[in-house]
């Protein structure tokens, strides 16, 4: 059984979350994820393109969650991810609005 590692919110770091969010495929999966009505999204439900490999996927999806911007659960076979916006704003007041509102 796959065990996720998530920092707590007091070692999510400015460097990480910015490396993380440099990349527009990562960029893309957060913002689908803070766009989900359920709150969280599988793994296939986040992919910004249908053509990513899997293993480029979870390359994504590990490191975003080692910056602190998701949160990964198992439910039965799937992987479910949501964004821990309220714990990365809580570390950094106004830092993901802002990156967000510059998305192209």
């Amino acid at each position: 059984m796959s065990r996720f590692v998530h920092p707590a919110k007091e070692d999510i770091t400015l460097e990480g979350v910015l490396g993380a969010l440099s990349d527009p495929m990562r960029l893309r999966i957060f913002s689908k994820l803070l766009g989900s009505r359920a709150g969280s999204l599988s793994c296939s439900g986040a992919t910004p393109c249908e053509q990513m490999a899997k293993s480029t996927l979870s390359h994504h999806f590990r490191v975003l969650r080692e910056a602190g911007l998701i949160r990964t659960t198992k439910q039965g076979v799937e992987n479910l991810n949501s964004a821990r916006w309220d714990d990365v704003n809580e570390r950094f007041p106004g830092l993901l609005k802002a990156i967000l509102k510059f998305q192209g």
